[in-house]
């Protein structure tokens, strides 16, 4: 009996180990670190867990009305819908947000507001694996939906 627990912990902890050393990888690469600061480019890598607003991926950028605090106010209140989304990093203009699936895997979205233009595009992808079983397309399908039922 004791020897089951032992080989239950140890799988939980090497588990830990493996799942956390690769969380801290950029995503589809398994070798870089996660940038720290905003991103300057939104392109997705080759993979098939990534989706992003511009072209080729389906998606338009967000679109607000108002100046770059109000849209990323309506970007901040519809990410409050979402209990599994964690905000990371940001400055005046960008959101790094972390969602966590029920499963324990994390996704990166990427926010990034154009002041004046009235627009934010963002890029979703996998921390983990190269596909996502279209995880990412459909949360960012929903969420679009969300944010431009904010504004009404």
């Amino acid at each position: 009996m004791q020897t089951h627990a032992f080989k239950v912990c140890a799988l939980a902890l090497l588990t830990t180990l493996v799942l956390g050393a690769c969380a801290a990888q950029e995503p589809g690469t398994g070798s870089k670190p996660v940038p720290t600061a905003r991103p300057t480019d939104l392109n997705c890598p080759r993979t098939s867990n990534c989706v992003n607003s511009l072209a080729g991926s389906g998606f338009s950028s967000l679109r607000f009305t108002g100046d770059a605090a109000q849209g990323m106010a309506r970007l901040r209140a519809t990410l409050a819908t979402y209990p599994e989304a964690t905000i990371v990093r940001s400055d005046a203009l960008w959101l790094e947000v972390i969602f966590t699936t029920t499963l324990g895997f994390r996704d990166q979205v990427d926010f990034v507001l154009t002041a004046g233009s009235g627009e934010i595009n963002f890029r979703s992808q996998s921390l983990l694996g190269h596909y996502d079983f279209g995880k990412n397309r459909s949360r960012i399908t929903a969420f679009s939906e969300r944010f431009a039922a904010q504004a009404r």
